[in-house]
């Protein structure tokens, strides 16, 4: 049974500040906690109800700090999801990096100011599925254990590495090292015929502005995704999350 500084703790971890403070964040799903369990990512407290539970093989629920079985009404009053599955769980936060050095042997994908979390925890589903290892983020883009988050990423935060760092900062080490940054704008080489390399950056922008400014400097390959239609209605962009599934297929390809 769920008692009240539980649910308590769980409620305030939708809340940055608070997964922060407690260095936890939540995550809800069958699917996703399967793929969490075992992982390098520790299950501090696991919450399902019976069936889920018993589901598990002994091995699996010892890796859980804690077990808790609920009834699914009790699972719905602790769960941020309208619908929710058959089990969540509060995971410890891996300790984030100070510094984030340039890699200058892997391509990895930099995003200047993603704000919609669907939109980062689509990126990153794409990133692992395109085999991007790497993921940069600036400072000011949505928080990565923000629930929509994990929920979008499906447990794909498990193949990726994400970081957050002064964007400006780490670009101009890239280009200290002549390391190429493929920006993506409105203007530049179609992605389709540009030379791509298997090394180097791509930045990616924020939904409504793309790229700051004062990164502008700092792309040595401006790439864009053509349109292959007239019709404007609706479609005077891609969002952030199908252009960065596009950028990523066509470097694989390559």
């Amino acid at each position: 049974m769920l008692n009240k500084s539980k649910l308590k703790l769980i409620a305030s971890l939708q809340r940055k500040k608070s997964r922060d403070d407690e260095g936890l964040f939540v995550i809800e799903g069958d699917k996703i906690v399967r793929e969490f369990l075992g992982s390098e990512m520790k299950i501090m407290t696991l919450i399902a109800i019976p069936e889920f539970i018993s589901s598990l093989s002994e091995e699996k629920l010892k890796l859980a700090g804690e077990v808790i079985p609920v009834s699914y009404d009790e699972l719905k009053k602790a769960s941020g999801l309208k619908a929710p599955h058959n089990a969540m769980a509060i995971v410890g936060m891996p300790k984030a990096s100070l510094t984030v050095p340039v890699d200058t042997e892997e391509l990895l994908a930099a995003l200047d100011f993603i704000q919609d979390p669907g939109n980062l925890g689509t990126i990153i589903r794409a990133a692992a599925w395109f085999g991007i290892k790497k993921i940069i983020c600036s400072e000011n883009c949505v928080d990565l254990y923000n629930p929509k988050v994990i929920q979008a990423t499906m447990g794909a935060l498990l193949n990726v590495c994400v970081s957050y760092t002064n964007m400006s900062s780490f670009l101009k080490e890239a280009s200290d090292l002549d390391v190429p940054v493929y920006g993506t704008l409105l203007e530049g080489n179609s992605v389709y015929s540009a030379e791509l390399g298997k090394k180097g950056i791509i930045l990616l922008g924020n939904e409504s502005r793309g790229i700051s400014d004062e990164l502008i400097p700092y792309i040595t390959c401006r790439l864009t995704i053509p349109k292959f239609t007239e019709a404007s209605r609706g479609i005077e962009s891609l969002n952030a999350g199908m252009a960065a599934s596009i950028i990523f297929s066509e470097f694989a390809r390559r």
